[in-house]
C-alpha cells in the first residue's frame, strides 16, 4: 500500500513539461473556483431589476404597469421585482428560464417590440407563452413568496375567503385567477369583475320564508345562526329555499345529490350530473343535524358509484340572491359569447353534455381572464343548457 502511495506521488511530480501534474491539478482547481464565481456573479447581474428594465422595450411598457400595482407598493413595504416573478429560483429551472429568454436577445436586435405599438399587438402572445410557464409549473414563483398553508383567512373579506379556501384545497395554480394583477391585459380580455358585481346589484333584497332564490355568486355557508362558524360553500346559481329569515341570518335548505363515497361533501344538482351545487364541512356532511337522506341509494350505471338524495339545511348570510336564473343565465351567456370567441368559434352550449363540459371549459381557462365566481355561474350555465336538457343540437 505504501509502495503505491509512492508511485501516486512520484506520477504527480513528474513535468509536464515545465510543471508537474500536481501543479497543473491545483492550477485547474482555482481557476475553476474563479471561473465558476465570475459565472454566478454574471448571471445574477442579469437577474436584478436594473438589468430587466435596462432595454426601453421593457422599462417603458411593463415596468410602469408595474409601478402602479399591489406589488411596488403596499402596506407591508415588500416589493417583488421582474426576477421574483419571472425568473425560478432553483438553480436548474433558472438556467432554463435564462436560455429560453436569449430570444428576446434576438427581439432586441431586430426590433420587434421595440415601440410601444408593435408591443402591444404581441402582448397577447407574450403573455400567453409567460401564462403557459406559470400554469405548467403551479405558480411555483408566486407560491415562493405565497404559501396557501401560511394564509389566515380569517384576515381575509368573506368573499376573498370563499374564493382563497377552495383554491387551497385543490392546490390551484394563482395565474388561474390572478392573469392581470402585475400587468395590463392584451385587448378585448375584460376580468368580468365588473359585470358581476353590476349583476349582483340586480340581486334582490327582499326573502321571504318558504320561498325560493338563485344564487348570484359562490357564497358562505355557516352552522348557526351567528354565522360563526363554516359549514361550507354554495356554488353560484344554487337553489335555495329560505326555512327562516332572522334578518340578519337565513335558514336555508338545500335539495340535492352527493356521491355516497368518502364524507360526501360535495353536492349535486341531479343524480349521475356533476353539476356542483356546492360543498360542506366533513363535520357538517356526516351530521344528522344538517343532512337528511331523503331518498333510496342509486347507482350510476356509467361509474358503478352510488348516489343519495339528500336534502341539507344551513344558515347564511341575507344576500346575492336572485328570484330566477333568467338575468344569471343572460349574463353568463354574454360573457361565453364573448370571451370564449376571441381565440376561436366557440361550440355551441349543447354541443356536450354536462359531465364533459368541466374538462371543456377548464381548458379554455388558460385563455381567458375571468374571476371565480364568473367561472363558476359561466360552467353553471354550459352544463344547465347542455345536450342532457337541450336535444336540438
Amino acid at each position: 500500500m505504501l509502495i503505491k502511495v509512492k508511485e501516486f506521488f512520484s506520477i504527480i511530480k513528474k513535468p509536464s513539461v515545465h510543471y508537474s501534474l500536481g501543479t497543473l491539478a491545483f492550477g485547474g482547481f482555482i481557476a475553476g473556483v474563479i471561473f465558476w464565481g465570475g459565472f454566478n456573479t454574471a448571471l445574477e447581474a442579469t437577474n436584478t431589476e436594473k438589468f430587466c428594465i435596462s432595454c426601453h422595450e421593457m422599462e417603458d411598457n411593463v415596468y410602469q404597469e408595474l409601478k402602479g400595482t399591489v406589488h411596488w407598493s403596499n402596506h407591508a413595504g415588500v416589493r417583488a421585482t421582474c426576477p421574483d416573478c419571472h425568473v425560478p429560483h432553483n438553480w436548474t429551472d433558472k438556467m432554463a428560464r435564462k436560455m429560453q429568454a436569449s430570444k428576446e436577445v434576438w427581439g432586441k436586435i431586430f426590433g420587434t417590440i421595440n415601440t410601444r405599438e408593435k408591443f402591444i399587438a404581441q402582448r397577447g402572445r407574450l403573455a400567453q407563452n409567460e401564462w403557459d410557464r406559470f400554469t405548467s409549473n403551479n405558480s411555483l414563483e408566486c407560491k415562493n413568496c405565497h404559501n396557501y398553508d401560511s394564509m389566515d383567512f380569517t384576515a381575509m373579506s368573506e368573499r376573498a375567503k370563499v374564493q382563497m379556501k377552495m383554491a387551497a384545497e385543490r392546490d390551484q395554480s394563482c395565474i388561474d385567477c390572478h392573469k392581470g394583477i402585475a400587468h395590463d391585459l392584451p385587448e378585448n380580455m375584460d376580468s368580468g369583475e365588473g359585470m358581476l358585481a353590476e349583476l349582483e346589484a340586480m340581486a334582490t333584497n327582499s326573502f321571504d320564508e318558504g320561498e325560493s332564490y338563485y344564487s348570484v355568486r359562490q357564497l358562505a355557508l355557516f352552522e348557526d345562526e351567528g354565522l360563526t362558524k363554516d359549514a361550507g360553500e354554495l356554488n353560484a346559481a344554487t337553489k335555495v329555499t329560505i326555512i327562516e329569515n332572522t334578518g340578519d341570518a337565513m335558514k336555508v335548505e338545500l335539495s340535492v345529490w352527493r356521491k355516497n363515497k368518502g364524507f360526501g361533501r360535495v353536492l349535486y344538482e341531479d343524480f349521475a350530473m356533476n353539476i356542483n351545487s356546492g360543498y360542506l364541512t366533513p363535520e357538517v356532511a356526516q351530521s344528522e343535524n344538517f343532512v337528511t337522506v331523503t331518498g333510496e341509494e342509486k347507482e350510476d350505471d356509467l361509474t358503478g358509484l352510488p348516489w343519495q338524495e339528500i336534502k341539507v339545511n344551513v344558515w347564511m348570510r341575507p344576500e346575492s340572491l336572485a328570484e330566477s336564473t333568467d338575468d344569471l343565465w343572460f349574463f353568463a351567456k354574454s360573457t361565453y359569447d364573448k370571451t370564449c370567441s376571441v381565440c376561436h368559434s366557440q361550440p355551441a352550449v349543447n354541443h356536450f353534455d354536462s359531465n364533459t363540459w368541466p374538462g371543456m371549459f377548464n381548458g379554455m381557462l388558460s385563455f381567458v381572464n375571468l374571476d371565480g365566481d364568473t367561472q363558476a355561474l359561466v360552467l353553471k350555465y354550459l352544463q344547465k343548457h347542455s345536450s342532457d336538457f337541450n336535444k336540438a343540437h
